[in-house]
């Protein structure tokens, strides 16, 4: 069963790098493997490193790219799903 947006945190033996113009990139240290990021992809990853919750996440979205906020759910959605296949997020740890 996959964890609810605000139960999500990349984990550290993920390095991030973002671009101008938004472009990130993710390296997994653990897989020796990239994968590159859009500027909304960006987004999210930056808005879960900071412990944001799904609904702070939708709205930022919907005013960055005046997107639906069914839409925006849904793209958010989609991405944590293959961040959480990738093993690049997971549970946020417990303080």
């Amino acid at each position: 069963m996959k964890s609810e947006v605000g139960e999500l945190a990349p984990y550290e033996h993920v390095v991030f790098t973002e671009f101008d113009g938004g472009d990130g990139i993710l390296v997994d240290l653990n897989a020796k493997k990239y994968f590159q990021m859009n500027p909304t992809a960006t987004l999210v990853w930056r808005a879960l490193a900071a412990g944001r919750v799904r609904e702070e996440i939708i709205d930022e979205m919907i005013s960055e790219y005046e997107v639906g906020n069914e839409q925006a759910a849904q793209s958010i959605e989609r991405l944590l799903a293959h961040l959480q296949d990738f093993n690049l997020i997971g549970p946020r740890a417990q303080s």
